[in-house]
């Protein structure tokens, strides 16, 4: 007896273009990978508020390199007198919250009230960092279990 080959009904090419030309599925199949990939894309971010009460500072995560940022509110120079709405301070990364191993980090708070730093957490290892404003960046220990 001779062996059979298989066939499946998706391996033969007139009929998949039949079934695209007539159903739209390709396209339908394109615009949900586009949207999927846009919304990876748009996801790449974490951001998260100091826990300290009394600071207006918001951290910012990439979520892919475990970069950290951070951002709060400040005033201008006679921003009081002119009725300026002020101005976004942002800290760079500095030593150690520049970009990490590839992997999937978040952010993580304290739930201590005068608390300035957050956690960065490596999701696929299990390793911390906490990181903080020193001076004019953003610093994070070297990473630990």
């Amino acid at each position: 007896m001779a062996p059979r080959s298989l066939s499946f009904p998706w391996s033969d090419p007139s009929l998949s273009k039949a079934v695209l030309s007539k159903s739209g599925l390709g396209l339908v199949a394109g615009l949900a990978l586009a949207v999927f990939a846009q919304g990876a894309i748009a996801a790449n971010y974490e951001f998260l508020p100091c826990p300290a009460i009394d600071v207006n500072r918001i951290y910012r995560l990439d979520r892919a390199t475990g970069e950290v940022g951070a951002c709060q509110y400040g005033l201008k120079e006679n921003s009081v007198k002119e009725g300026s709405v002020g101005i976004t301070l942002c800290y760079p990364p500095g030593e150690g919250a520049g970009p990490q191993t590839p992997s999937e980090y978040s952010l993580v708070a304290s739930h201590h009230a005068s608390e300035g730093a957050v956690f960065r957490v490596d999701l696929r290892t299990g390793t911390m960092s906490v990181c903080y404003v020193l001076r004019e960046t953003v610093v994070c220990t070297p990473p630990a279990k």
